[in-house]
């Protein structure tokens, strides 16, 4: 059975000439963000696309993302959604985030969302005491890798029947694959994505865009 190519060098650019759509507040965003202490967080312009495609495809309205940074995926979901949509983000950093919301109030997309600056894990518990629970359409996850089975269970919570929970660097870079790297955020991706394998309240499917991100349809 022949092998998937590996999509460098010209193969690369043909993908980019053929597929990718960046738009120039997104380009600027990524190039930007390039400068920046970390920038390795953001996700690709192609993960960028396919996001807000997925959002799209299920008409989502409302949608959560664990894990802000600079922006980029915020700005894609926000843009996916209708006019009165809502995003809920949650983030540690009032600097990256700073970033953030200045792409969004240029893209005019502000209004659409909410960034909670705090420990992930108390905003979406506030959020499931808020009586969203079956309630979001979308969550994307790209945080702390040893909270992504907390997290994981709680989005699930949060979105309804047929919403999707989107996970980020579900391959590490390889390391998932590698028995003899026993870091702890390696551990905890190998662990959930283990989960996800078994896990009969969801259809899962991996999307092999950036670093890795798993597709959960809730059941």
């Amino acid at each position: 059975m022949k092998s998937w190519p590996r999509i460098d060098g010209a193969l690369s650019d043909y993908v980019d000439t053929n597929w990718l759509r960046e738009p120039p507040l997104r380009r600027r965003l990524r190039e930007e963000t390039a400068t920046l202490p970390r920038a390795g967080m953001q996700i690709s312009a192609h993960q960028g696309q396919q996001i807000g495609l997925l959002a799209r495809t299920i008409g989502a309205r409302r949608a959560v993302e664990v894990g802000t940074f600079t922006g980029y995926s915020s700005l894609c979901i926000a843009e996916a959604l209708p006019s009165d949509g809502k995003l809920w983000c949650c983030d540690v950093s009032p600097d990256y985030t700073k970033v953030a919301r200045r792409y969004w109030k240029e893209a005019g997309v502000e209004s659409r969302i909410e960034l909670t600056i705090g420990p992930a894990l108390a905003t979406l518990d506030w959020l499931l005491a808020q009586g969203l629970t079956g309630q979001l359409d979308l969550a994307f996850i790209d945080a702390n890798k040893d909270e992504y089975d907390a997290y994981y269970e709680r989005c699930l919570k949060l979105v309804r029947k047929g919403g999707l929970v989107l996970i980020d660097n579900v391959l590490w870079g390889g390391s998932v694959a590698d028995p003899t790297d026993v870091d702890r955020d390696t551990q905890a991706l190998r662990a959930l994505n283990a989960k996800l394998k078994t896990d009969q309240r969801v259809d899962i499917a991996l999307l092999a865009v950036g670093d890795g991100m798993s597709c959960v349809l809730k059941r």
